[in-house]
């Protein structure tokens, strides 16, 4: 996309964020007649994603040429999404800490979200067994990318060793992964109406701008424990980025067209189009993004972690229950894991918080607290998701051992 389109377009979309926000709050239910527009746009974002994926980690795999580079780059990509998943979690328990959330709010009984019901013997297992899959083509058609992103690498590398033959296959998948490509730029066009009409739709369906500011008080002090604690894990990546991959802030403004996409449309999945199209615009090497971008997307769940260890360390505090530095060092272990595999379970989030509270025995029906501001911080905490991914590109770019100048 052209400089000066990119900059009009991020002008527009923040324009749409705000306008889309302002026009759910002071007309809430009239706004859902124009929600269809939002889903429109969501929907052709997410009809993009299967054929991306697979061909962008398949040129991406076989760009490196010798398959043993594949180590390099995976063992980069895994200690990153790994490290800074621990940080988030660690920072998400610190501020539920301090600021004490749920310290006297003293609920009890209640009864097991719909949502969730069903789900309480669902273990860390899962997620593993949720990075393989007997049908792909079920697993695309629920968009299910792990084991989509898995397959794709085990056969390009495949490809890699047939020589000629595998060439022709290769030269296929580079050019499905560069019209790909030139739809997400096509489609971007339209993203400032998509977005306002996802933000002005999702308020109204809360009941317009009085109805949300009356959840928000409910459990005001959750809410800002939890966005606090995304706005340091942000400031947080921001260093990484600063210090390790050496960016700058222009990296950051480069990347605002997807963080205000991710924010609109609450799906680290959907923004994967226009994330990947970013990080090229800022000049990332295409093997690492395309290898660490996708993956990412599925199992670089920063904002994730962070919030399932606040809203697991909120339940607790709400029913008076007292978590010891064991316990916390529980939730600190099983929120890691069960981020990184989240998005092969569907309605992953609530899933892996069913995981945490049993981990250390603590009432499923507390999630029952959070469903209704669980929207709305969401939206953030998919932002943050979003940007580790792309901080996670540039700190793998600077490691290629081509372009590790140091």
């Amino acid at each position: 996309m052209p400089h000066r389109h990119a900059v009009i377009l991020l002008f527009a979309i923040s324009v749409a964020v705000i306008t889309g926000a302002v026009s759910g709050w002071f007309w809430g239910a009239a706004m859902l007649d124009i929600a269809w527009i939002g889903k429109l746009f969501l929907n052709a974002l997410k009809m993009m994603i299967i054929p991306l994926v697979v061909a962008a980690v398949i040129s991406g795999v076989a760009s490196m040429g010798d398959i043993r580079r594949l180590e390099r780059l995976g063992g980069i990509t895994v200690l990153y999404y790994l490290s800074t998943t621990a940080i988030a979690v660690l920072i998400g328990l610190l501020m539920v800490n301090i600021i004490q959330p749920g310290a006297g709010l003293n609920i009890s009984g209640g009864i097991i979200p719909e949502k969730v019901a069903g789900k309480e013997a669902t273990g860390i297992s899962d997620i593993f067994l949720s990075m393989i899959s007997p049908n792909l083509i079920k697993s695309a058609a629920e968009t299910k990318l792990l084991p989509l992103i898995l397959f794709s690498i085990f056969f390009s590398a495949a490809l890699t060793t047939l020589g000629a033959k595998g060439k022709s296959v290769l030269d296929f998948f580079d050019g499905v992964n560069e019209a790909m490509m030139k739809l997400v730029t096509w489609l971007m066009y339209l993203a400032p109406i998509g977005i306002f009409a996802l933000v002005a739709g999702r308020l109204g369906s809360a009941g317009g701008g009085e109805a949300f500011w009356n959840e928000i008080r409910a459990v005001g002090l959750h809410v800002v424990t939890v966005i606090s604690g995304l706005a340091l894990h942000f400031a947080t990546l921001f260093l990484i980025l600063f210090f390790v991959a050496r960016r700058g802030a222009d990296y950051l403004v480069n990347m605002l067209r997807a963080l205000l996409t991710a924010f609109g449309t609450a799906s680290s999945s959907a923004t994967l189009p226009l994330t990947l199209e970013c990080a090229r615009e800022n000049n990332v090497d295409e093997r690492a993004l395309k290898f660490t971008i996708p993956l990412g997307s599925t199992i670089n769940m920063d904002g994730t972690a962070l919030y399932e260890a606040a809203a697991v360390m909120f339940i607790a505090q709400a029913y008076g229950i007292d978590m010891s530095i064991g316990q916390q060092a529980i939730i600190f272990i099983t929120a890691t894991l069960a981020a990184i595999g989240a998005a092969g379970i569907p309605e992953a989030g609530l899933v892996t918080m069913v995981i945490v509270l049993e981990a250390v025995g603590l009432p499923l029906e507390g999630i029952g607290l959070l469903l209704a501001v669980d929207w709305f911080l969401d939206r953030f905490r998919t932002t943050v998701n979003v940007w580790g991914d792309a901080v996670g590109a540039a700190v793998v770019h600077r490691f290629l051992p081509d372009n590790n100048k140091a």
